[in-house]
C-alpha cells in the first residue's frame, strides 16, 4: 500500500469511529440537549483528538457498573446500620411524622423546605449539633490537629487532595503518632486529585498500623467520577466537612493563589454519624484491608439538647437523585428576600440559571461571588458568560480580588445555608462524589453571612459597564468557554 493509501485508510476509519460514538452520545447517554451537542461539536470538529478527550472526560458515569454497585451497596450499609441503631430509625420515623404532616421542623419558625432531603437522600434532619466555621486553613488546621491529638480510638478521613508538602508530612507525622498509641487510623484520598504523591508517602503510617486507600485508582486515565469529598470523623465525638483539602495552598502561603479563603465547619452533633456513615460506604467499597464495622464505638450515644439543625447530604454518580444539586435548587426557588452564593465554579445548569434570574427579578437581593484570580482560566471565561447573562436580570456579582476563595456556600433568608464540597458547576451536580451541609438555623446563617459581607469588602463588583468594556480577545474565550461548558 502507498502512504496516501494508508492515509487515506486512516482517514476514514478516524471518521468512522466518530460517528459511531457519536451515535452513541446520541442515543445511549441520555445526556441533556446541551452536553450533547457540546460533544458532537468536538467529535465532529477534532475527529481523533475529540475521540480521545471523550474517552477521559466524556462517558456517562451512569453507563459505569461499578456505579450501580456502589448504589446497592451504600443501601444495603445504611439499613444494615439502621438496624443496629434503633435510636436513629426512630429519629427517622418521628422526623418523617412531622415532614408529613404540615412540612414543619418542631420549634421552628420556618418551612422545611427541604424536606426533599430528607425524604429522598436518606439523611434525617438533627436537632442537637454545635457548630464551628474556618474560613482561614491555619485556623482549620491547627483544631484539626487538636482534635487528632486528642483522639482516643479512631481518625477517619477522607480528603480530595493530600500534597506531599510540609502541612501534608505534619498531619501523616500526626496520625502516625496515634497509630503508634494503638488508634485506628484510616484515610480515604483520591486516586486522581493525589497521583503526584511519592508512592512510599504513607509508608512509616502503614508501619505503625494506620490504612490509606486510593478511590477508584484503576480510572487513573479519567477525569471524572472523583471524591471530591472533604471529611473527618474523630471519635465519633467531632466531624469535619467543607472545602478546605490539605496542602500549603489551603493555608494562604503559595504565591500563586495568595491569600486562600475557604469555608469549613466542625461539628459535634448527631450530624457526626451521618459523616461517619458516609465515610463508612466509601472506605468499604474502597479500601482492600481494615473495613469499618457497624458497631456501637463508631456511632456513640450523645446527650440530647437544642442545637444547630442540621442534615449531611451526600451525591454523585452513586446516588440515584442530585441530592445536592436539587437541595440548591430548592432553596433558590423558595426564598422570599435574599439569596447569597459563593462558588469558585459557577457552570450551573439550565434549571439552576433560570431560578437565579427569576429571584432576581421577582426582587429578592441575589447575589453570587466567584474568584477573580481564577485557577482554572476556561471555567472563569465560562463563569463570566453565565453571570453576564444574571446581570441583565438584576444579579450582583462580585470577583473576590483578595486572593483566591474556594468557598462552596449558598445563604438563604437569614434562616438557611448549605456549606460542603459542591461547587455550583455542573461537575459536582453530575460527575463528582460530594458532601454538603445543609443547615436549618437563623443564628449560625447570619454569622455565616457576616462573613459573607466581609469578604464582600474584598471584591469587585462586576457590573454591565464592567461586562460591556471586555475586550474582544476575552469575548472570544468566554464564546468558546460557553460553548463547551456542559462539557466541564
Amino acid at each position: 500500500m502507498s502512504g496516501w493509501t494508508i492515509i487515506f485508510v486512516f482517514i476514514t476509519f478516524g471518521l468512522i469511529l466518530n460517528i459511531v460514538l457519536a451515535g452513541f452520545v446520541v442515543f445511549f447517554e441520555r445526556r441533556n440537549p446541551a452536553s450533547t451537542w457540546a460533544w458532537l461539536l468536538v467529535l465532529f470538529f477534532m475527529p481523533l483528538f475529540g475521540f480521545l478527550i471523550y474517552m477521559v472526560v466524556g462517558r456517562n458515569s451512569k453507563r459505569e457498573k461499578m456505579f450501580q454497585e456502589k448504589e446497592k451497596y451504600d443501601r444495603e450499609t445504611y439499613i444494615s446500620y439502621l438496624l443496629k441503631n434503633k435510636t436513629s430509625y426512630e429519629k427517622i420515623q418521628a422526623q418523617s411524622d412531622v415532614i408529613e404532616n404540615g412540612g414543619r421542623l418542631i420549634g421552628a419558625d420556618y418551612l422545611t423546605d427541604l424536606a426533599y432531603l430528607h425524604l429522598n437522600s436518606g439523611n434525617w434532619i438533627t436537632f442537637n449539633n454545635e457548630v464551628e466555621y474556618f474560613n482561614e486553613g491555619q485556623d482549620k488546621f491547627e483544631a484539626l490537629v487538636r482534635d487528632i491529638r486528642a483522639a482516643k480510638e479512631y481518625i477517619h478521613m477522607e480528603y480530595y487532595i493530600w500534597r506531599g508538602d510540609k502541612l501534608g508530612r505534619r498531619l501523616v507525622e500526626e496520625l502516625t503518632k496515634k497509630a503508634e498509641e494503638g488508634v485506628e487510623v484510616r484515610l480515604l484520598y483520591d486516586g486522581i486529585g493525589n497521583r503526584t504523591l511519592p508512592k512510599n508517602f504513607f509508608d512509616r503510617l502503614h508501619r505503625a498500623g494506620g490504612y490509606t486507600a486510593a478511590f477508584l485508582p484503576r480510572l487513573i486515565v479519567r477525569l471524572n467520577y472523583r471524591d471530591h469529598r472533604k471529611l473527618c470523623v474523630i471519635d465519633g465525638k467531632v466531624g469535619y466537612i467543607g472545602g478546605f483539602n490539605v496542602g500549603e495552598e489551603y493555608l494562604g502561603i503559595v504565591k500563586r493563589y495568595g491569600h486562600w479563603r475557604d469555608m469549613h465547619l466542625s461539628i459535634q452533633g448527631d450530624a457526626v454519624d451521618q459523616l461517619q456513615i458516609r465515610f463508612v460506604m466509601d472506605w468499604n467499597f474502597t479500601a482492600q484491608k481494615g473495613a469499618v464495622p457497624l458497631r456501637p464505638k463508631y456511632f456513640p450515644e450523645r446527650v440530647q439538647k437544642d442545637g444547630v439543625r442540621m442534615q449531611i447530604v451526600s451525591s454523585g454518580p452513586d446516588t440515584q437523585w442530585k441530592n445536592v444539586r436539587n437541595g440548591y435548587f430548592k432553596m433558590i426557588n423558595e426564598a422570599e428576600k435574599s439569596i447569597y452564593v459563593t462558588t469558585p465554579y459557577f457552570v450551573p445548569d439550565d434549571a439552576i440559571l433560570e431560578g437565579l434570574k427569576v429571584a432576581a427579578l421577582s426582587g429578592i437581593d441575589t447575589r453570587i461571588i466567584i474568584p477573580g484570580n481564577p485557577d482554572h482560566p476556561f471555567v472563569y471565561w465560562a463563569s463570566v458568560s453565565y453571570l453576564g447573562e444574571l446581570l441583565q436580570a438584576g444579579v450582583r456579582c462580585y470577583q473576590y480580588k483578595n486572593g483566591f476563595t474556594h468557598s462552596k456556600m449558598i445563604l438563604i433568608d437569614s434562616l438557611m445555608a448549605s456549606v460542603g464540597t459542591a461547587n455550583m458547576d455542573i461537575r459536582s451536580f453530575d460527575l463528582n462524589f460530594e458532601v454538603n451541609a445543609f443547615i436549618y438555623d437563623a443564628k449560625l446563617t447570619k454569622q455565616l453571612e457576616e462573613s459573607y459581607f466581609a469578604d464582600l469588602q474584598d471584591c469587585e463588583e462586576i457590573t454591565m459597564e464592567w461586562y460591556r468594556s471586555r475586550r474582544g480577545g476575552f469575548k472570544i474565550k468566554e464564546a468558546l468557554a460557553r460553548l463547551l461548558s456542559p462539557m466541564l
